[in-house]
């Protein structure tokens, strides 16, 4: 899944450590997600979006089927 996930915390200034403080995670699932190696459980996504003051659709793209 595509992530905005490090421009957002770029435009915070915040580091990963920063962020998974503040929604109650690691700093290693932030790095996940944000290397595209582990998808957020909706809860955490919903927590990122809120974290942002945005729609969960402004942080993370689903892939697209070409089918």
């Amino acid at each position: 899944m595509d992530t905005n996930l490090p421009k957002r915390r770029a435009a915070n200034d915040l580091s990963q450590e920063a962020l998974a403080d503040a929604v109650g995670v690691t700093r290693q699932t932030i790095n996940a997600i944000e290397r595209d190696r582990y998808d957020p459980s909706l809860e955490l996504a919903f927590e990122l979006a809120d974290y942002f003051d945005c729609r969960i659709e402004d942080l993370f793209e689903p892939p697209v089927d070409d089918e």
